[in-house]
């Protein structure tokens, strides 16, 4: 079984020991400290996996911050399995060094992305061992991804409260000299098989065999034993094709059947077992047929709600894993079968139950904001790194590398920036051939699987208008958008891919004892409770029963700081009943 509090739930150990709770901190605005030797004192103490700048933390100071320090001691338990050991951060906003005991271990770029390091060499046999660790990040640097955090001092407009440093796990894992160090899982139903790659590094990769075991419930799919060459194993694993339908779709993985195939994979030197992990997969397939997009190969609609992920009292960090598994089950209670995440790269365990419990998932990446050679190189770096962290989620059905020309300015008349989004929809197809791609969403699309579009006209008879079955393609798409943008730029015309709606609505309601009453905003405002339940049920229903669309995403999910336009207030609990908005989104009645 897979532990849901593990950090890494698709490479799965049971050997491992959270540094999460107290460490000691400090900031350091004026980059003073090179070295662990030479930070004077520890005025701070904060809670990890916590931002300095959230209230969990301990800290709350949401000011400006260019670089802070955490240290704390640890002790290696006695019972841990394995001569190695390894350190892990799920996330470290934007640059970190990491020291053991003195000695430095890694360092790393990239405030969404995970990184890790054998630390074995630093440390000191029966003493209590010490981590330190400096994270970077330049609150006024536009130039890296950076998302919806904010470069003022006060949350503005659409834009959020900063994260600095730590924001993910912090975790130790115990291993052999030789280990596997990641998998990748691709279903294929072309050929009814999943193509399984490992590498395994460590003192003696060579003369090693790793065991494949795959089961559905209690049924075995798989046990296959491969030899490790150049310390790798990669091979398709054929499976028994079920035969009639009724039999093959019990096997695939959506929403409305998220059937999952459970692995344990074993690294063996002479018979011997060094090292084992448990992990998951799924056989699902995300395609385009006829201006549709399919799931499994049969045409399939998206309802999809827009999702900050950012909580009150914690920002971009969940204040518990429960926390992770309620956003999924709000979402799908809501009558959605999936959520973009946006502009956020979302904790693992999140894309764990979205697995289990079944709701496709958009990966969109951060944006920078400046559009220059060091942006770019930093996007793409990082874009790489999530594309690899996460391309073995069955929930993750499509890639977004840009939204809303965000970091890529003036796309109609520059050339350079029209290339990068170019050259990031291909560099993506290239990666990932099993998932598609929206190469910048909401207008001005080039290169790209799916237009998107947002619009937040809230008047259901202009939407009907606008995408009712009267519009003529070419039409549609000749049409000035928000801001006088474009749909398509020149040179792209439509080629028949499916359109999405993948932003409307942003109905604001706030509650008139509400601190935020005068500031809270959105696309627009209702102060009433009953005229907003009227509103989000038109305005649905006019979307859903539009034919153009393959699909909608509705801004948003939850109230977040001074963004009111949530379906749910920023606790969570929600405007109007669940099962009404589920029968909205779900089209069970129409307006």
């Amino acid at each position: 079984m897979i532990d849901s509090n593990y950090p890494r739930p698709q490479l799965c150990r049971s050997s491992w020991m959270s540094l999460d709770g107290p460490w000691r901190f400090r900031f350091d605005n004026d980059m003073k400290f090179r070295v662990p030797q030479d930070v004077p004192d520890w005025p701070l103490t904060i809670n990890v996996p916590f931002a300095p700048e959230s209230a969990l933390s301990g800290i709350g100071d949401t000011g400006f911050h260019r670089a802070c320090w955490y240290e704390r001691e640890f002790d290696l338990p006695d019972d841990r399995h394995g001569s190695r050991v390894l350190v892990n951060f799920g996330a470290v906003d934007w640059q970190a060094r990491v020291w053991v005991n003195g000695q430095k271990v890694v360092e790393h770029q990239g405030g969404h992305t995970p990184f890790s390091a054998d630390i074995t060499f630093a440390l000191i046999p029966g003493a209590r061992q010490r981590i330190t660790v400096w994270a970077e990040d330049d609150p006024h640097d536009l130039e890296k991804p950076r998302g919806k955090q904010d470069w003022r001092l006060e949350p503005h407009s659409i834009w959020y409260p900063r994260t600095t440093g730590i924001w993910q796990t912090v975790w130790l894992e115990f291993v052999s000299d030789t280990y596997i160090r990641n998998i990748r899982w691709t279903p294929s139903l072309e050929h009814w098989d999943i193509a399984f790659e490992a590498s395994i590094v460590g003192s003696e990769p060579e003369g090693t065999s790793m065991v494949v075991r795959l089961h559905c419930g209690n049924r075995l799919m798989a046990e296959d034993t491969y030899q490790v060459i150049g310390g790798e194993v990669d091979r398709r694993i054929g499976l028994s094709d079920p035969g009639i339908d009724d039999f093959r779709n019990e096997m695939l993985w959506s929403p409305e059947r998220p059937t999952l195939i459970d692995a344990e994979i074993k690294l063996l030197r002479d018979g011997q077992v060094i090292d084992e992990v448990i992990s998951y997969t799924a056989l699902r397939s995300i395609g385009v047929q006829s201006e549709r997009l399919t799931l499994n190969g049969r045409p399939y609609n998206l309802r999809l709600v827009l999702d900050q992920g950012y909580w009150p009292e914690s920002l971009m960090t969940a204040p518990n894993p429960d926390a992770l598994r309620r956003d999924v089950e709000l979402a799908k209670a809501m009558g959605f079968n999936g959520v973009r995440k946006h502009q956020k790269i979302e904790d693992q365990r999140y894309l764990y139950w979205a697995d289990v419990l079944g709701l496709v998932v958009f990966g969109e990446m951060p944006s920078a904001y400046r559009f220059t050679r060091k942006a770019i190189s930093r996007l793409l770096q990082e874009w790489v790194e999530v594309i690899a962290r996460d391309i073995s989620h069955p929930c993750v059905v499509i890639w977004v590398p840009f939204n809303e020309s965000w970091g890529v300015p003036d796309l109609p008349t520059l050339s350079a920036p029209r290339d990068a989004v170019q050259a990031f929809y291909h560099l993506t197809r290239s990666l990932d051939q099993t998932r598609l791609v929206i190469g910048n969403d909401g207008w001005e699309s080039s290169a790209t699987d799916i237009i998107g579009i947002h619009d937040y006209d809230s008047d259901p008879n202009h939407i009907r208008a606008r995408y009712g079955p009267e519009v003529k393609l070419q039409e549609f798409f000749d049409r000035r958008w928000t801001a006088g943008r474009i749909l398509t730029l020149d040179g792209h015309p439509h080629r028949g891919q499916p359109v999405l709606l993948s932003e409307f609505g942003g109905v604001a309601y706030i509650r008139p004892d509400d601190e935020r009453f005068e500031q809270g905003w959105g696309y627009e405002r209702i102060d009433d409770p009953e005229e907003f339940r009227r509103r989000i049920h038109v305005v649905i229903d006019a979307v859903r029963c539009t034919a153009m669309f393959s699909g909608f995403c509705y801004t948003q999910f939850a109230d977040t700081f001074q963004e009111a336009n949530g379906l749910l207030f920023a606790d969570r609990t929600p405007k109007i009943p669940l099962e009404e908005i589920a029968s909205a989104v779900r089209g069970d009645h129409h307006v």
